[in-house]
């Protein structure tokens, strides 16, 4: 092991990065489990877009659709900066869901890979593979 590589070079917030590249995450969001939401009636479920890279994204289908009526299609990215947060936390589980059920929508939530253990322009590439995924398979 390398002389300081315990030494801190970043210490923010969220995370805490060592001159040895080892990282901590310390902020570490409670994730909601995906599946029906009673308050919202809104269903949900997790789809693995691209297993190379880990891409995903949590699905949610609102209540009383017609099956055979096409929904509009809406893709959400969380906050975070691209540092923090996920797709399947609570405060953007819950906060996708209620969109879904009050648009009438079908809602996209992209679980892109963060910084820094993935640098830009992972982020940027799991939107845009997300985007091209949800557009064709609104089609099918």
């Amino acid at each position: 092991m390398e002389p300081n590589a315990d030494e801190i070079l970043l210490d923010w917030e969220p995370l805490r990065i060592y001159r040895s590249g080892k990282i901590d995450r310390l902020h570490r969001p409670v994730l909601a489990p995906a599946g029906f939401d009673a308050a919202t009636g809104v269903t949900s479920k997790d789809v693995v877009v691209d297993a190379d890279t880990g891409l995903s994204v949590r699905i949610f289908l609102p209540a009383h659709s017609d099956p055979s009526k096409n929904l509009p299609v809406l893709v959400f990215f969380h906050g975070g900066a691209f540092v923090i947060e996920s797709a399947v936390s609570t405060t953007y589980h819950n906060y996708v869901a209620s969109l879904a059920a009050a648009a009438g929508v079908v809602a996209v939530s992209v679980e892109y890979r963060l910084a820094p253990e993935h640098p830009v322009p992972a982020a940027y590439d799991d939107a845009w593979a997300a985007l091209q995924w949800a557009s064709s398979a609104k089609d099918d």
